[in-house]
């Protein structure tokens, strides 16, 4: 009876640095979770005994809006753009409604919002998409325009409405059993829409192409200016829903509201993994970009620094976990 060779076992693979590295990169992901978890334990350690359940409610609660808008990011940044108008529209819709819903119901205000909000996304992809304009100047130059038809329609009426209606202030800021945040209901759908369209449509596939090669996908065939255009109708529409939340989250309707949101919605995108240049990126990690910087805001806010100090810190960090996001999961 012949001796049958038996192949030899290889050992195991060790966990070397280079292999760590390819980890990293071809799963984005995992540094972020990493730096989640850090921001969490320093949240505890800062102020022992705050994080339970309620406190990442109320985390989840406060990174909701931002994430949206941070969706808007995703979405034009993946085509090499960018949407600098998302807090104008926001803080639009949200006035809006709290303007208009006493005179017409808040289902009309609510159609009329996201009427008005779509109408400026249309503006902005034809001026990127048909015009040939520059997507931050076109965006930049349509947060103006709706800034200042916002502050024309407050300044008109002299009643401004009941305030922020209290169906968005429940959905916006109550939370079930002290835990998880109602505006779930809103957000959960639109999150699963945003990384199924991405992901499994020819629409999403488009977006990568635009950004990754755009001479080649028109030379495709794919008509780039009307995907242009329906991408920032998306991108509003998606901005003024986060308005509504917004509102309801603060209880403040003003025409500023959003405003200071619009970089951090940017910086989430990119701490997430989504290239400005375009090309690269997904939903997936712009959500935790969005719940690192909201973790960052209350761990700043527990500190007790002044509010410009705050803002000093905000910046820096933000400009300091991106550098460093991106030289851990670069490619060269």
């Amino acid at each position: 009876m012949s001796d049958i060779a038996t192949p030899p076992v290889s050992p195991p693979k060790r966990l070397t640095a280079a292999r760590v590295k390819t980890l990293v990169t071809e799963r984005q992901i995992i540094p972020l979770l990493g730096l989640l978890a850090i921001l969490v334990v320093l949240s505890e350690v800062i102020r022992p005994g705050i994080v339970s359940l309620n406190w990442s409610g109320v985390m989840i609660r406060g990174a909701i809006p931002l994430a949206i808008l941070a969706g808007c990011q995703t979405l034009t940044m993946l085509t090499g753009g960018i949407d600098l108008s998302v807090g104008a529209i926001a803080s639009m819709t949200g006035f809006l409604v709290a303007t208009l819903a006493g005179d017409y119901g808040l289902g009309a205000a609510i159609v009329i919002a996201l009427v008005a909000a779509a109408l400026v996304g249309l503006v902005s992809g034809i001026g990127v998409g048909v015009l040939g304009v520059h997507p931050l100047i076109m965006t930049l130059g349509m947060s103006l325009v709706v800034l200042g038809s916002a502050n024309v329609v407050q300044v008109r009426r002299v009643q401004t409405g009941a305030g922020v209606p209290s169906q968005f202030r429940t959905i916006g800021a109550d939370m079930a059993s002290n835990i998880l945040p109602y505006s779930l209901l809103i957000f959960v759908p639109l999150a699963v829409l945003i990384i199924f369209g991405l992901n499994r449509t020819g629409y999403g596939r488009l977006l990568y192409a635009i950004g990754d090669n755009p001479k080649a996908t028109r030379l495709s065939g794919a008509k780039s200016w009307q995907v242009l255009i329906v991408l920032y109708v998306i991108s509003a529409v998606l901005a003024g829903i986060a308005g509504f939340l917004l509102s309801g989250l603060t209880n403040v309707a003003s025409v500023t509201l959003a405003d200071s949101a619009v970089l951090p919605s940017v910086a989430a995108a990119v701490i997430g993994g989504t290239s400005i240049f375009g090309g690269r990126g997904g939903y997936g990690g712009t959500l935790l970009g969005a719940l690192i910087l909201t973790v960052i805001t209350s761990i700043l806010s527990s500190l007790g620094y002044p509010e410009a100090v705050r803002q000093i810190l905000f910046g820096a960090i933000i400009v300091f976990v991106a550098a460093a996001y991106t030289r851990i999961t670069s490619y060269s």
